[in-house]
């Protein structure tokens, strides 16, 4: 059988976490499969999200003066196999923003580059199945001039990060399910005006932003052909305070969502390293946070960059 074809399926889970890491909105991180060494992974990934009910705190509402808040996202991304337990990946994505109603304006323009370390730490035998253990390091630097004190208008939150993931996989045949933790570390950032109000005054332009935790629950179906998944995940600042009535969002609020997803892969066997992907997933609960539906699709293609010279 090709190489590449076998090594094809190892692209996409490594490369959409680098957006799952910004919310619960993009995708899935469960995927613990690895290209190999010297090989590289081209991506290019569009996702449309909307949602007209939101959560001001714990109250669901609806806002007409917003109508249906809409996001695209067109990305462009890479992943290449340092080694066959150490991959290299970045994410770069152009956003554009818009609401159905009321006088305000989206936003479009390039959000953050997204770069990650993942190693493959364990790969085990255990009973009937495979165990593996991955650690992955990942982080944000913003590349557009945007204004993130635009909610829910604004492409991004502007702010440097860097998160350290943990995630365990076991497969049994075809079958497999996956558990995940992450933890992110947000810088501060800068917004345009002097002062603020959050649960008391700030004399500053500099907002403190709260860290952020994510865990993920994937089961599904994997083979050289098809892939089948679906998804239970969970994100949360650690501190943070709820939008006060009738008040815009804002950069620093504490946010939660719970988003129920699926995700479905297909390797072309007759285009050798090319592989397309749908899916979507939706908020099922949340705190200050749009009741989101995401949809998105894929295309992939995989080639060597150089011979391994133990081929």
């Amino acid at each position: 059988m090709n190489t590449t074809l076998q090594y094809i399926r190892y692209c996409i889970g490594a490369l959409v976490l680098l957006l799952a890491g910004q919310s619960v909105k993009a995708q899935t991180e469960s995927d613990a499969l690895m290209i190999p060494k010297n090989y590289f992974c081209a991506a290019g990934i569009y996702t449309h999200n909307s949602w007209d009910h939101y959560w001001e705190g714990t109250f669901k509402r609806e806002n007409l003066n917003l109508g249906t808040v809409s996001s695209n996202v067109f990305a462009l991304g890479g992943n290449y196999g340092l080694s066959n337990r150490i991959n290299l990946l970045f994410m770069v994505p152009y956003v554009k923003t818009n609401v159905s109603a009321g006088t305000l304006r989206g936003q479009q323009g390039f959000q953050d580059i997204s770069l990650a370390f993942k190693w493959m730490a364990v790969k085990e035998e255990v009973g009937t199945g495979l165990l593996s253990l991955h650690a992955i390091v990942s982080g944000n630097i913003p590349v557009g001039n945007y204004q993130a004190d635009y909610l829910p208008l604004a492409i991004g939150m502007s702010s440097k990060s860097i998160a350290l993931r943990g995630l365990l996989n076991y497969q049994v045949g075809r079958f497999f399910v996956a558990g995940a933790g992450q933890y992110v570390r947000r810088d501060n950032i800068t917004i345009d005006r002097d002062s603020y109000y959050t649960t008391g005054m700030h004399y500053t332009n500099q907002v403190a932003m709260p860290n952020m935790t994510n865990f993920l629950f994937s089961t599904g179906y994997r083979s050289l052909k098809f892939n089948a998944e679906a998804t239970l995940t969970r994100m949360n600042t650690i501190g943070g305070f709820d939008i006060t009535k009738n008040n815009m969002p804002f950069p620093s609020n504490n946010m939660e969502a719970t988003a129920a997803g699926a995700i479905f892969k297909y390797m072309f066997q007759s285009i050798p390293g090319l592989e397309f992907t749908a899916g979507g997933n939706y908020v099922l609960k949340g705190r200050n946070y749009g009741q989101n539906l995401s949809a998105f699709g894929g295309v992939y293609y995989v080639f060597a960059v150089k011979k391994d010279k133990s081929e």
